[in-house]
């Protein structure tokens, strides 16, 4: 699945039989807009990132109040990739459309992630303003999970995405 998520948005297959939809179109996929805010999370190690207005904010248990850096969009025919360098180190996070699940809560959310940063592949989850992620009722029907990082469990234990600030309803780290 990593392999393929990166292959999606920046594989090269000559003859193009592994390419995904109708070969023909040549449009880069569109569902994640240029201006819109991306955010993804990921678990084992745990970590999450936003990505707007071109940067991208990076955060882990070890960096709450999290690094950005300036990022390179490329829309692919499976999905869209960032990439950039953090911490001295190079990424890229690959976005593709399919259902995923972070394995901890009950949500479910309509992107996969791939972080590549330096030497480290970080799987992880995404969802953005216009697809968020869904919480999964106690009787088997969906939800959609707020906007708001804070109050969608991304940041529960670092504060609200893009303020650093910690978010008092939540336990301390």
């Amino acid at each position: 699945m990593p392999i393929l998520a990166l292959a999606a948005c920046h594989g090269r297959n000559d003859a193009g039989n592994a390419v995904p939809g109708d070969r023909d179109d040549h449009q880069p996929w569109g569902e994640i807009a240029v201006a819109e805010r991306i955010r993804v999370t990921g678990t084992e190690p745990y970590w999450n990132a936003e990505v707007r207005d071109g940067l991208i904010t990076y955060r882990t248990p070890e960096r709450p109040a999290g690094d950005q850096a300036t990022v390179t969009r490329f829309a692919g025919r499976g999905g869209v990739s960032f990439s950039g360098t953090l911490g001295g180190h190079e990424f890229t996070l690959a976005i593709g459309p399919g259902p995923c699940s972070d394995g901890m809560s009950d949500r479910h959310y309509p992107y996969n992630a791939l972080l590549k940063i330096g030497g480290e592949v970080r799987k992880g989850c995404g969802w953005s303003d216009r697809r968020p992620a869904k919480e999964v009722m106690g009787n088997g029907a969906t939800r959609s999970a707020t906007q708001s990082a804070a109050e969608s469990g991304i940041v529960e234990t670092y504060g609200a995405m893009g303020t650093g600030e910690p978010d008092p309803a939540s336990p301390t780290p």
